[in-house]
């Protein structure tokens, strides 16, 4: 069987002059303006970056097989006449922030008028760059960066740094983002990384482990739901969607969480210093067959609750903030079990988040 992981920076440039025959960040523009980076590494991932979109993920997919679930007409040029649901491509990533995450709300304070979650993932990035090979403890690897600004006159003047990394052989992804307050007054600041997962990995018999403290609906409707949590079932016409925030447990600060059947996952895994959130976003309804598992500094309250229960983080004047993300795609039976076998033990093991404050939802 072939190994991609085994091959060696000499061994590679034996065989060709160039190395973006086995891993790149491949550029390109379509016909309505956008422009897209695929990305591949000799492992079988293939995911497509939209620098015109806050350098979200749109598709992606693992040996032809896709991950995520995607928009009629997407991707979708960034169009503030047109609302954020309208403009949702689906896709693998989709940031939500940089200052508000939840419904739609007008400010209780000044007034402003806010759209379903913030305005970063229609913003455009700047000075994108590709890295050269890193080899590094036997593996070579190849980096993207990006830099989104969000802001306005008299409002604010935050930024968004993102780096992305894929390992030669391996089907995975690092991200790696950088948020800066450059503005002279304290902003908020509330980012959640709504991942997106679709048909087959989600499907009648998937499952979400998490090394969890605590599950809480977030609802009434969702109340109802809470002791099938976990399980997915097929696609049903006209079924309500149900979110489910949960209080993780970490080890080291870590924590790792996972989409499964018997033979094949995708685990998640971060640093929850500044991720200390969890939102479970479940939505098996046909045709938008599309459920989140959603990382954060929040959870999608929207500014006027979170600034009201004490969880709206503030970014004060010059602070940055830097969140890490990690995704493998689980292709067998043996690597899913060495998931299950992990979170199984930071459940037993580990610690409850700190700074995950949801005692309110109880």
């Amino acid at each position: 069987m072939i190994d991609p992981t085994t091959w060696t920076p000499d061994e590679l440039a034996r065989h060709s002059v160039n190395p973006r025959q086995f891993i790149d960040f491949r550029q390109s523009t379509l016909p309505n303006g956008m422009r897209l980076i695929d990305v591949y590494n000799a492992s079988g991932l293939t995911f497509t970056i939209l620098p015109d979109r806050g350098l979200d993920i749109w598709t992606a997919h693992y040996n032809g097989l896709p991950l995520t679930w995607i928009s009629q007409g997407s991707p979708h040029p960034p169009d503030f006449g047109q609302t954020w649901l309208q403009q949702m491509n689906g896709g693998l990533l989709t940031t939500c922030g940089l200052m508000h995450a939840g419904a739609p709300e007008v400010d209780d304070q000044t007034g402003v008028q806010r759209d379903f979650h913030g305005r970063i993932n229609r913003m455009r990035a700047e000075r994108i760059a590709v890295g050269d090979i890193e080899t590094s403890g036997g593996e070579m690897s190849l980096s993207l960066f990006g830099r989104v600004p969000q802001s306005g006159l008299y409002a604010e003047q935050l930024v968004l740094e993102r780096t992305f990394t894929v390992v030669l052989g391996k089907p995975g992804l690092y991200i790696e983002d950088r948020v800066t307050n450059l503005g002279d007054q304290p902003t908020p600041f509330m980012i959640l990384y709504h991942f997106n997962f679709g048909f087959p990995l989600i499907a009648e018999g998937t499952r979400l482990q998490t090394p969890h403290e605590q599950v809480y609906p977030i609802d009434a409707h969702a109340r109802t739901l809470l002791d099938t949590w976990a399980e997915y079932h097929g696609a049903t016409p006209k079924i309500r969607e149900a979110v489910f925030l949960h209080h993780l447990k970490a080890m080291h600060e870590k924590t790792e969480v996972l989409l499964y059947r018997d033979d094949f996952g995708l685990a998640m895994r971060w640093p929850t210093d500044e991720l200390p959130y969890l939102t479970q976003w479940k939505n098996t309804r046909q045709g938008i067959y599309v459920c989140g598992v959603e990382p954060g500094n929040c959870v999608p309250e929207g500014q006027n609750k979170a600034r009201q229960r004490g969880r709206l983080v503030m970014l004060e004047p010059g602070e940055s903030r830097v969140f890490q993300i990690q995704l493998d795609v689980l292709p067998d039976a043996e690597a899913v079990q060495a998931s299950r076998d992990q979170i199984a033990r930071i459940q037993q093991e580990g610690s409850p988040v700190a700074g995950c404050q949801l005692g309110d939802f109880a």
